[in-house]
């Protein structure tokens, strides 16, 4: 219901050309957003990234992946896949449960 009341003025506002003239009109849009970060994380968590981090849940999925290409037919590397699936269902678990997350391991403090 809300998608369709913030959809319908949206189209109004470009109707009167009230989104006209737009700083950053035009260009990419930075999807490099920190909001969902607490306050308190987001320098350590952008001193990170800059240094080439990768979070433990996304390391995970890559290696899941890498593994699915090359697990057609590997018991080990089946057995090892299920293991990386389940270590990624335990990450996401800690990252939706809101738990306190050490900025320089990534992992989650009630877990590690």
């Amino acid at each position: 219901m809300f998608d369709l009341i913030a959809e319908q003025k949206i189209a109004e506002a470009i109707a009167r050309g009230e989104l006209d003239n737009l700083p950053g009109a035009g260009r990419p849009l930075n999807l490099d957003d920190d909001a969902l970060i607490p306050e308190e994380l987001r320098l350590a968590y952008r001193i990170l990234k800059n240094a080439g981090y990768v979070p433990p849940e996304l390391e995970t999925l890559n290696e899941i992946a890498e593994l699915e290409r090359v697990a057609m037919g590997n018991a080990t590397a089946l057995e090892k896949l299920a293991l990386l699936k389940a270590k990624m269902e335990k990450l996401s678990a800690c990252r939706s449960s809101r738990t306190r997350r050490s900025p320089f391991s990534g992992r989650c403090t009630r877990c590690s």
